[in-house]
């Protein structure tokens, strides 16, 4: 009897556990839009980016973590994070991409991504910390 009772406690443990992330995902209402609370009416990344095939994804990134390290450095360097700092238009980055690294192999872009990668980490910090004080973090 008290075997019965402990087995049937644990398996309604179990069940609980089990339901209620079930019950939350139905909630979940996915969506391709992206909103954002800081800063809005941020500009799109361009359409090309956007209708770039898988295979050359890698590109996209590129364009993406220019973007990042120029804005953050752009941020630490003017000592201002309004939204128009932080989130300019893609033209500058796009700009870099076409005359440095549009016709580069696929290996030397990725290396591209990892050094605007470390650029933007080393500027993120004090970069975070201005934008903390505009509320634009």
């Amino acid at each position: 009897m008290r075997q019965a009772r402990c087995t049937l406690v644990l398996a309604a443990l179990v069940l609980g556990l089990t339901a209620a992330p079930t019950f939350a995902e139905r909630n979940l209402v996915p969506t391709l839009e992206r909103r954002f609370t800081v800063c809005p009416d941020r500009p799109a990344e361009p359409v090309w980016m956007q209708e770039i095939p898988l295979r050359q994804a890698y590109q996209r990134v590129l364009v993406q973590d220019i973007y990042r390290a120029q804005n953050l450095e752009r941020v630490v360097e003017i000592g201002n994070c309004d939204c128009a700092t932080r989130f300019p238009s893609w033209d500058a980055a796009e700009a870099v991409f076409r005359e440095r690294y549009a016709n580069d192999e696929r290996w030397e872009m990725l290396e591209a991504s990892d050094a605007y990668n470390r650029r933007a980490n080393a500027a993120r910090t004090a970069a975070k910390a201005i934008c903390d004080a505009a509320g634009n973090w």
